[in-house]
């Protein structure tokens, strides 16, 4: 047998034009990603081939239980961990190819990430429109007078499109909880990232200033065009989105998708959602527990293949058992 490489075999064939190349036209590629912590000798794997396309202006949320792996996938795409194995690339960069320098610009210029605890989104010496202009600052825009003018007219457009732009001259200890989280989202969208991050940005808030704060990501999604990505445990946040994700033993395990449908009789406008079991790379399936527990399914099941579907069954075969 050849020891031929299954990205190999997948890369010859893309030359051959047989297929494009997993992912070839996505903004966010993650392919079969790996991340093993060691704690006191002891291996952990947070993400265990975990698959994830995010097509360009998207604004989408992933949900999934406590050490589900949500998290580490969220540190790995905004440049602040490094995958064990696999592929990751967002917006054509490589995440695993990148040295300390390639990082670092990566971070500034790639993505923008809001933090869930509002104190670490901002610098509390600094007015909301001195926060939002640090950035472009430390990017490297220049000094002149032009380029401080260009900063400021971004800034002052950014607070306008997130609705606190009277908090342009107040210091975060002046604003409430969702001024502060609408200013860091214009922060993080300072620099023109291709990808916005945000982990459990509603977690701090209550519902209706929540409710605020993801109008504020929907006017920066559909103002700016950025493609968003929600980390959140609100199934309100989660509603909201278009796709959401599920994520569990660090795998994707299930996708929820949302489309508005149009009743031919009466012309109303209704939101249908569908909720589809994940097929990754390697061909594995995660069940909901519900289901497989209503069948008694345990260890293994029986597949039949029929022209049109999979058919899966609790195992009916005892002998030997």
């Amino acid at each position: 047998m050849s020891d031929t490489s299954l990205e190999e075999l997948e890369r010859r064939a893309t030359e051959r034009g047989q297929r494009p190349a997993y992912g070839h036209d996505a903004l966010i590629t993650c392919d079969r990603l790996v991340r093993v912590f060691t704690t006191d000798g002891v291996e952990v794997q947070a993400l265990q081939g975990l698959d994830l396309l995010v097509t360009k202006g998207e604004l989408m949320a992933l949900v999934g239980a406590s050490g589900s792996g949500k998290s580490t996938l969220m540190n790995i795409l905004a440049g602040l961990d490094e995958p064990t194995a696999g592929a990751a690339r967002v917006a054509g960069r490589d995440l695993l190819a990148m040295g300390a320098k390639e990082r670092l610009a990566y971070r500034r210029e790639v993505v923008g990430f809001v933090w869930q605890q509002t104190a670490r989104n901002l610098m509390p010496f600094l007015t909301a429109s001195q926060n939002v202009a640090l950035p472009m600052q430390l990017r490297g825009g220049g000094r002149g007078r032009r380029a401080r003018a260009e900063r400021a007219e971004r800034a002052a457009m950014l607070l306008d499109i997130l609705e606190v732009a009277d908090c342009a001259d107040r210091e975060p200890r002046q604003m409430s909880g969702g001024q502060q989280q609408r200013v860091a989202i214009a922060v993080a969208l300072a620099n023109e990232p291709s990808v916005l991050l945000a982990d459990e940005p509603t977690g701090e808030l209550d519902s209706a200033t929540g409710e605020q704060i993801f109008a504020a990501f929907r006017a920066a999604n559909e103002r700016l065009g950025t493609t968003i990505v929600i980390v959140t445990h609100d199934q309100k946040v989660a509603s909201e989105v278009r796709r959401t994700v599920a994520i569990r033993d660090g795998r994707t395990s299930s996708e929820v998708l949302r489309r508005t449908q149009v009743d031919a009789e009466t012309g109303q406008e209704s939101l249908v959602a569908r909720e589809y079991a994940t097929l990754d790379r390697a061909g594995r399936l995660q069940l909901p527990k519900e289901y497989t527990e209503a069948l008694g399914m345990e260890h293994r099941v029986a597949l039949d293949l029929e022209p049109d579907h999979i058919e899966i069954r609790p195992d009916d075969d005892t002998a030997g058992t």
